[in-house]
Parts: C-alpha cells; structure tokens; sequence
C-alpha cells in the first residue's frame, strides 16, 4: 500500500538537528526522499545515521552541507536535489534561530547587526528559498511548510525581541505568499511551536545542555505555562508540519497557522500565580 508521501521529493532545511531531524525521519519513513541539509557536518552526520538506523536506504536521502542565509547555500541544495531526485514536491522552511547578541546586550540594547542576522536566517532565507523553488513546486504542485513560533504571536517578548519580530513577519509572509501561489496549485501554510526540547534553548541562552533540560522539564510541570503538563518533543511538530504537507490530509488549508504549543498561547501571564505547579 503506498505510503502518504511516496513519490514526493522533500527539502527540510535545518534538519540536522531537533525538529528538522525529525521532519526528515518522519517524511522518509512515510515514503518521500529527502534532502536534509545544515551547517554543522557533524550534526548531519548525526542524522545520517538516525536515517539508516531507521530504515532508510541511502538513494532515498541526500545531505547537503549548506549555510542557508547565502545564496551559494541554497542554490546547492536545490541544484543537488534536483541533480539525486529530479523534482521538489515539498518544501519545508524550518531553519531559524534567535541569535544572541554579540556584545551580551538584551531587549531592545540588542544591536542592529543582531537584528540584521535574526531576519536574514528566519525571514529572508525563507523568501529566498521560496523564489527559487517556485517554478519547481509549480509543476508538480507542491506544498510549502514554514516553521515559525508562538512568539510571533501577540504578546510582548522583551529579552529577545528580534526573534519574535522575524517570526511574525514570517507569518505575514506566509499569508501574502499563500494568496499568490495558490493560483500555481502551491498551498504555503504556517506551523507555530512553543516550547519544544530542542537545542533551540541552550544555543538561545548560551546555558548547557543539563540546564537546557531543567528549564524544559519545569516549564512542562508548570500548567500556568504549558497547560497540558509537559513540554513538547520534536515528533509533535514534524507531525504538524506532515499533516501541512499532505495534500490529502489539508487540501482546504491555505495560508493558515497551525499552533502546536500545548496551549500556552491561551494562558496570560496574569494567571501565573492563581494556579498550576510552581
């Protein structure tokens, strides 16, 4: 019986690692070939093997070692994936990151050069990318998944805020792209995570990865912030973003956010000290 995506051939950036890694495994698994790519070898080497270990056979994925802010990055991506497969059905949007300031600064002290470089990886990358890719996607009709983050949302973040003001162009983008390419048969929509254990937090903070773990296990256990009691794992999010991705599954779906935050988008801050685990 096939599977949901076989015969699609799927561009995951930032799939060396956390969600991206986990996109990648889930596609492969459920029939696509990939092309993961990042900018740590090691990393990739990393899912390489969780692919084998899984199951997949190598002419069923490709890695690519790319920086996806330049164009010299993604037009190797694109060119190789197109070299190994012959066509892009699907894209998925998924490198990002906030990026501390150089100088340690904070909030809105943070740098120009700081804000320069959260928006060059998180949106412009994302348009880049989706220009390329474009004409590809036209003729097979394909899908274009972003991924961006509740912290696009309406509340206020004020030690970061170049992070969420990426992301909530990113959401912006995707509505104005959505409308445009719809008209090709390309349906782009949005997955929003909140917070999910990744390394995100420690490259974010600069903490280790044992402080990393200790913030995700208390905010988990604090309802006030994460309502369903624990926080997210990748798998949940690269489940999202199939479901985005499957024609079959979202064909309705246009333009769209999907939040996958275990509902701490609808806790505001002013409940923290009436209830939940302290």
């Amino acid at each position: 019986m096939p599977k949901r995506f076989s015969k699609k051939v799927a561009i995951i950036t930032g799939s060396s690692s956390g969600i991206g890694r986990e996109t990648a495994l889930l596609f492969a698994k459920e029939g696509a070939k990939v092309t993961v790519t990042g900018r740590s070898e090691e990393k990739l080497e990393e899912t390489k093997k969780a692919l084998l270990d899984a199951g997949i056979k190598e002419s069923n994925f490709l890695i690519v070692p790319a920086d996806i802010t330049f164009s010299t990055g993604q037009d190797e991506l694109i060119s190789q994936t197109l070299k190994k497969f012959g066509r892009i059905n699907i894209l998925v949007n998924n490198a990002g990151a906030s990026i501390p300031d150089a100088k340690k600064r904070t909030g809105i002290d943070q740098g120009i050069e700081t804000y320069e470089q959260v928006m060059k990886l998180n949106v412009q990358s994302v348009i880049e990318m989706t220009q390329k890719v474009r004409p590809h996607l036209a003729k097979s009709r394909g899908e274009i998944v972003n991924v961006s983050s509740v912290v696009a949302l309406k509340a206020g973040w004020t030690r970061t805020p170049y992070y969420p003001l990426a992301k909530a162009a990113l959401d912006q983008y995707t509505r104005s792209a959505a409308i445009a390419l719809i008209s090709e048969g390309i349906r782009v929509n949005t997955v929003n995570p909140g917070i999910v254990q990744t390394g995100f937090q420690a490259n974010a903070s600069g903490s280790s990865s044992d402080d990393a773990q200790k913030f995700y296990d208390d905010m988990g256990s604090n309802t006030t912030a994460i309502p369903c009691g624990f926080a997210g794992r990748p798998e949940h999010i690269a489940k999202a973003i199939a479901f985005l991705a499957d024609r079959n599954s979202s064909e309705y779906i246009v333009g769209q956010n999907i939040i996958a935050d275990g509902g701490t988008s609808l806790v505001l801050g002013i409940h923290g000290p009436a209830g939940g685990k302290k």
